[in-house]
């Protein structure tokens, strides 16, 4: 009788914390998947900004391409030639610039990417050990029932002797 009973509270506890482990997991997948969003964010703002970057690019090759072509036309006049040029020298710094941003930008794309596969592939594994949690969970509720039962046929049959 008295082993019954350490078995129902054995199976109880284990039940207990199998519940417990399941919620851990729960709170886990949770948390990651609001990191997984917020990477998926931070990832379209990126990508925002690099097609911003790129149209910048192409703004500042047009005006490049314009200081040039002033920059010819007014080659008789020397202060016109050397604003432009100054003009074309900041252009050129500023599309230097936004090349370097838009390398960078692709960059952290890229391992925005990889850490979203890596945090993925945690989120199947935590859910996998989830769903085997609640398996044992389940197996374990349903033994400590069949004990139950089983103890409950005992004192009823030792009530009747």
């Amino acid at each position: 009788m008295e082993q019954i009973r350490n078995k129902m509270e054995k199976l109880r506890q284990e039940a207990e914390a199998a519940q417990e482990e399941a919620e851990t997991s729960k709170k886990r997948v949770a948390a990651l998947e609001q990191e997984l969003t917020e990477k998926e964010h931070t990832l379209k703002s990126l990508t925002h900004q690099n097609s911003i970057l790129e149209k910048q690019v192409e703004q500042l090759e047009t005006n490049l391409k314009d200081a040039k072509g002033e920059a010819e036309k007014g080659s008789s006049a020397l202060t016109t030639t050397d604003e432009l040029q100054r003009k074309l020298d900041v252009l050129q710094e500023e599309a230097e610039k936004s090349d370097r941003q838009l390398r960078e930008t692709i960059e952290k794309l890229r391992q925005t990417d990889v850490k979203a596969g890596h945090y993925e592939r945690k989120v199947q594994a935590l859910e996998q050990s989830t769903t085997a949690w609640e398996t044992k969970h389940e197996e374990m509720s349903k033994k400590y029932q069949e004990t139950k039962e089983e103890l409950d046929r005992f004192a009823a049959e030792i009530g009747s002797i």
